[in-house]
């Protein structure tokens, strides 16, 4: 790639003679970007995003919380632990709230300011930069990579090239590990790593993840968002006039051209834009800003910081290429009426929504009741007529123990007349165990007539952890 725009390549059109079959070539091959360094505002917040988001996915696993690892996915035993909550499958609930939430923000921040997400906070961006931060130690800067590259193999390339893809792989198999050390405990993943003694599980994710990440930061790169990635092609419907896009001010850049800082533009009839390219050699996807918005913009800002940098050089103002709307730069608008038009009807309404949802989710989780109950009829055993003449229904209950401690539990039954739990009425359950009890429940012969009646259960906490009731059903037979 070079570092000037080279333009459109010229087709020399080949006709075939007589008799020929003429071929055409429908592929276009991929010609490899070499993202040049950039510093800046934005440089600045994204290496920030990266530090945080690494931070959480690797520090995560390793924070203990009382006798255990803080956050863990325990799918054998079917609970997920974060921090103080114990889940079960039947929280599903909050796994369909927690992805709502993550739909609404996408649009929100969507509506707002674009693909903030895909500039700053995506994996694949994220793990990008990391490669690429480690391409530029161990290789060199974008001039020295590209030469490189173009030069045959000797002694000093092969040595790069070999120190850089064992970086690569070690960071790719050290995501790989943490990855699945949020599905087992990580302390014990780690003895079992360096004994080989893993599950063949274990070995799969751990090595496929890293490869996942191997191959898509350190190769595929901004084809994964060009290609593989939907959000790129479905991003321009949550766009309007008014979310903030990065954006050339082609009124005031145009006609572009090359000149000396010591020049008057206007005297040339030039625009702010001297025709450096750096804007398209910082791009990570290799596009040129000032064709417009486009679908393989990320957002990511790389361009802005670097105009500014040319900018302050020329001693031009700033912002010839910025984050505006496609309504702020034909009406002119100042930053501040900018932002105003930002707050419009369609972003308060998904910020409303939004904060509703996790309000709710969070009150949802404060008042949850820390334990969960199964009533199942015990289908082999029917009902039958014991002792003094009671009718008895046998039922298994499953009571699921959500805190991290022993608790006891005293089951009780209502909904007919004489009803009573002839069995073992207190049970104990372990911490963040389940436990299934078989109980008897007996009815006075004459005080239910035959058929089926709704009874409930009520199992309470003796803890002072709450109460929860449950129905059933009660056979009575002819």
């Amino acid at each position: 790639m070079n570092s000037k725009e080279t333009g459109p390549r010229k087709v020399i059109p080949i006709v075939p003679q007589e008799g020929q079959e003429e071929l055409i070539s429908l592929y276009a091959s991929h010609e490899k970007i070499y993202p040049r360094s950039v510093s800046g505002l934005f440089a600045n917040w994204r290496w920030g995003m990266v530090f945080l988001t690494q931070l959480v996915f690797y520090g995560l696993p390793w924070l203990q919380w009382g006798q255990r690892q803080a956050v863990l996915f325990d799918l054998g035993a079917r609970r997920f632990y974060i921090f103080g909550l114990v889940l079960y499958p039947q929280d599903f609930i909050y796994l369909t709230g927690l992805m709502v939430i993550s739909a609404l923000s996408l649009f929100l921040f969507t509506a707002v300011a674009g693909r903030l997400w895909c500039g700053y906070a995506c994996p694949q961006t994220v793990y990008t930069e990391i490669f690429l931060w480690i391409e530029h130690k161990v290789e060199g800067n974008r001039s020295a990579r590209m030469r490189r590259d173009a030069q045959a193999w000797t002694l000093d390339k092969v040595t790069r090239k070999g120190v850089k893809h064992l970086l690569w792989a070690s960071v790719a198999l050290w995501t790989g590990f943490t990855f699945v050390g949020y599905f087992t405990p990580i302390k014990e993943l780690g003895v079992e790593f360096l004994q080989m003694s893993m599950s063949s599980w274990e070995m799969f994710w751990t090595f496929f993840y890293g490869f996942a990440t191997y191959g898509n930061a350190g190769f595929m790169r901004e084809q994964v968002c060009k290609h593989m990635c939907p959000y790129a092609r479905f991003q321009s419907a949550m766009f309007d006039k008014d979310t903030l896009i990065v954006t050339y001010d082609a009124e005031r850049g145009e006609p572009r051209g090359a000149r000396s800082r010591k020049v008057d533009a206007q005297a040339l009839n030039l625009g702010a834009c001297v025709d450096c390219s750096l804007c398209i050699q910082v791009c990570p996807t290799g596009i040129d800003i000032r064709k417009g918005l486009q679908y393989e913009c990320i957002g990511c800002g790389a361009c802005v910081d670097v105009c500014d940098t040319v900018m302050d050089k020329m001693g031009y103002a700033r912002g010839l290429v910025k984050y505006s709307t496609d309504n702020a730069m034909k009406q002119h608008w100042t930053q501040a009426q900018t932002l105003r038009h930002v707050l419009r009807p369609r972003v308060l309404i998904y910020t409303t929504i939004l904060s509703s949802i996790v309000i709710a989710m969070f009150v949802s989780l404060s008042v949850r009741t820390p334990f969960r109950v199964d009533v199942v009829r015990d289908r082999g055993v029917m009902a039958r007529i014991v002792e003094r003449g009671n009718i008895e229904n046998v039922y298994r209950l499953q009571i699921m123990n959500a805190t991290e401690s022993t608790q006891r539990y005293r089951i009780s039954a209502s909904g007919l007349t004489g009803l009573m739990v002839t069995s073992e009425d207190v049970v104990q359950v372990e911490s963040t165990q389940s436990r299934w009890v078989a109980v008897r429940v007996q009815v006075p012969y004459e005080a239910a007539v035959p058929g089926s009646h709704t009874i409930r259960f009520e199992i309470e906490a003796l803890g002072g952890l709450g109460q929860l009731t449950e129905k059933s059903v009660f056979l009575v037979p002819r």
